[in-house]
């Protein structure tokens, strides 16, 4: 019975986690300084991922871009990462 108590809770866990990651308004939350595994915990994988700077010996600079929502179809999310943090975020509204 305990297996099966313990396969449910993280059933459920994962579940939650993915709907909590796919609402658009978590996007709004992203800030300056935050981890980029705190992102992808949030919001999930970016839609389009580009790379700004990706020189050997020197910090990655990318951006990731969160096509709009069903929940806010109107509006663009696009993160800058510097050496895996948050660096800027750009809320766009798109047509």
């Amino acid at each position: 019975m305990s297996i099966h108590r313990n396969l449910a809770l993280v059933s459920l866990v994962i579940a939650s986690s993915v709907a909590v990651a796919q609402d658009a308004r978590e996007r709004s939350f992203i800030r300056k300084g935050m981890p980029e595994g705190e992102v992808i915990f949030r919001i999930g994988k970016p839609d389009h991922e580009a790379f700004i700077a990706n020189a050997k010996g020197q910090p990655e600079e990318k951006t990731w871009t969160y096509f709009p929502h069903a929940r806010d179809p109107q509006t663009l999310t696009i993160v800058t990462l510097r050496a895996g943090v948050v660096a800027e975020v750009e809320r766009k509204v798109s047509r």
